[in-house]
């Protein structure tokens, strides 16, 4: 079976939660539930300006932004990652901020896992570029979105988001 994925993470203390531009990071709800608004077509979370305020004094470095050559390094190691893991890469763009991957599994996986994987061998790539100031530096947030897509229509909009995107440093999508 064939099993879609919309996989969205973001780099180290760009994109906060309580961002006023919007956010799926986990909180807590009125029955101090754990809840993480990224389903599709439901709205997520935005502007909290205290949770932001909180976010930025615990960072532990300084924000991280991508470039152009941290850009083709990353989708170098995404395919090479697709490829080893059984994975078939639809559609990538890489921003200075954050990242978005259609990606399908030949079965339902648990998402930390197409996260873990593609976020730690990400890593591996740029740090292997040798910018020794980054090296120590944490690369990701700890987590990010996984969206189940189900349907071929949905995977096709997810694909036409991550071609959409503005101010990519890069986008591939496979025809």
């Amino acid at each position: 079976m064939i099993c879609p994925w919309l996989l969205t993470w973001t780099t180290y203390g760009t994109w906060l939660p309580g961002d006023k531009r919007g956010f799926v990071s986990g909180i807590q709800n009125s029955e101090e539930i754990r809840v993480i608004h990224n389903q599709p077509d439901t709205l997520y979370l935005e502007d909290m300006p205290s949770l932001e305020n909180y976010s930025k004094n615990i960072l532990k470095n300084a924000p991280v932004w991508l470039t152009l050559l941290n850009a083709n390094s990353l989708l170098k190691q995404f395919h090479e990652t697709a490829g080893i893991r059984n994975y078939n890469l639809r559609a990538v763009a890489i921003l200075a901020n954050h990242v978005h991957l259609v990606v399908n599994a030949v079965d339902k996986i648990k998402p930390n896992l197409f996260l873990k994987d593609f976020k730690s061998y990400g890593s591996r790539a740029l740090n292997r570029e040798g910018d020794l100031t980054k090296k120590s530096r944490r690369w990701w947030t700890s987590s990010g979105s996984a969206r189940f897509l189900g349907s071929e229509k949905a995977t096709q909009g997810a694909i036409d988001y991550v071609r959409n995107q503005k101010n990519p440093l890069l986008i591939w999508v496979h025809e």
